[in-house]
């Protein structure tokens, strides 16, 4: 059995606004579902649908931890995630499309 790989990734709403972390093992299917608003829930009723972050793991069981790990941390550490690897706060849908 194959086992299927895994991505972290942290949603905004603007520069500094509401986070949203979650785990996937199809990053381009789940972004383009929070783009949609295909699921209510917290991101739908905050317009939480930019990609800032993201990780790739091998295995979803990684994906799943480090999603712990960012959950447990605080608001300033995912701050810092996005700064640090997209300091313009771009939505990096389109690169994950191979658009950009």
């Amino acid at each position: 059995m194959q086992k299927k790989c895994g991505y972290v990734y942290i949603l905004f709403n603007k520069r500094n606004g509401t986070l949203y972390t979650g785990v996937t093992s199809d990053l381009i299917k789940r972004v383009y579902e929070h783009k949609s608003k295909m699921v209510d829930g917290f991101t739908k009723k905050y317009g939480v649908d930019k990609l800032g972050y993201y990780e790739i793991f091998g295995q979803i069981i990684d994906a799943i931890e480090r999603e712990k790990q960012i959950k447990a941390g605080s608001r300033m550490d995912k701050l810092r995630l996005i700064e640090k690897e997209n300091p313009g706060w771009v939505d990096l849908y389109d690169q994950i499309l191979g658009l950009n």
